[in-house]
């Protein structure tokens, strides 16, 4: 399955929640999508938990 017919489920699956839940399920739907897309990165090793914890060394920063 490709990225733009992912993208067209998760829209139809938002705009479905929206109409007939209102916005609070909207937000509800919008939120737990974003918690299942960071577990599916970390299960597929494109993430590591430390990649949120780690501080940014002085060298990364932007002036």
């Amino acid at each position: 399955m490709n990225m733009a017919m992912i993208g067209l489920l998760a829209g139809m699956a938002l705009g479905f929640a929206g109409y007939f839940g209102g916005f609070g399920a909207f937000l509800l739907v919008a939120a737990l999508g974003a918690v299942g897309f960071v577990a599916g990165r970390f299960l597929d090793g494109d993430l590591e938990p430390g990649d949120f914890f780690r501080g940014r060394d002085r060298e990364d920063r932007r002036r």
